[in-house]
């Protein structure tokens, strides 16, 4: 929330919302590892989860939400803040013709408490501008899309300027079809402000690092979404696809090294391959070089 108080808008999709206290997640099967907190951090951390890297006001490691396994809690919401504004257009590029600011991609998976990918989910994002002020007559830095079929979305945007009392952050809603509506923040590692905002959550850290002069971000919802757990990893030796050495079930670490149909591919967060997950077809898990 930008603000104590404000007037909140109501989405024409907003028929309830998540309002249960956050629980801390579980750890038994992490799906996504994150990223690394900062491009600063050493190498030797790239395989450590977040929680492990990114210490609380308090100096104890958080819990981290986007880890997914059997039964984990959700991604906790947080207020909506006095600038949410309905209808926004869809888009999944918030950029805009001479906009300034750093680039900014997000990308990520929504799944269910199963860790299953959910499909057609609708995310709404808004933020502020470089200046830390948001448009409040048009809808500059304020669009929504939908998951494509393997949960998945993508965001182009800036880094958002800082706004009085608050640290950097992104504003979302995120509704899956016929389900609550979770309105929260993500929010940005090594900020300074990060130890002094009120709403700031370690749990709602995204993994951020520099690209080429841009900053590529990740965050993975979970929603309070029933599913029924489909089979796990393929266990036991699997053939490496022709010309490659990309392999499901097998786990890769971070900074791991694959060819994949004559293309090398280097793993960007820990994971156990699945049926599915090759590397041109999940670009949040893997890098071509």
């Amino acid at each position: 929330m930008d603000g104590a108080t404000g007037t909140t808008g109501e989405h024409p999709e907003d028929i309830t919302t998540e309002d249960s206290p956050a629980r801390h997640p579980s750890r038994k099967t992490v799906l996504r590892a994150a990223l690394a907190a900062s491009v600063a951090a050493p190498i030797g951390l790239m395989g450590v989860p977040a929680s492990a890297r990114t210490a609380s006001a308090t100096g104890e490691a958080p819990a981290l939400t986007p880890e997914c396994d059997d039964g984990d809690d959700p991604t906790p919401p947080q207020m909506e803040g006095p600038y949410f504004k309905p209808s926004s257009p869809r888009r999944s590029s918030l950029l805009e013709p001479g906009t300034p600011g750093s680039r900014l991609t997000v990308t990520g998976h929504v799944f269910g408490l199963a860790c299953l990918p959910l499909s057609g989910v609708l995310l709404d994002f808004w933020q502020a501008d470089v200046n830390g002020a948001y448009d409040n007559v048009g809808f500059r830095f304020r669009g929504h899309q939908f998951t494509d079929a393997r949960g998945v979305f993508s965001l182009t945007t800036i880094v958002p300027g800082l706004y009085p009392g608050r640290t950097r952050h992104l504003h979302v809603k995120v509704q899956a079809p016929g389900r609550p509506v979770l309105t929260t923040q993500l929010y940005f590692p090594n900020e300074p402000r990060n130890t002094t905002d009120a709403l700031f959550d370690p749990r709602l850290l995204m993994t951020v690092r520099d690209s080429g002069g841009a900053r590529e971000a990740a965050f993975d919802f979970v929603l309070n979404v029933p599913q029924t757990p489909g089979p796990g990893p393929t266990e036991g030796p699997t053939t490496p696809p022709p010309g490659g050495t990309w392999a499901a079930g097998t786990t890769y670490a971070p900074g791991a090294r694959v060819t994949y149909g004559g293309v090398t591919y280097v793993c960007l967060q820990g994971h156990a391959a699945q049926p599915g997950w090759e590397p041109p077809s999940v670009p949040a898990l893997w890098r071509a070089e």
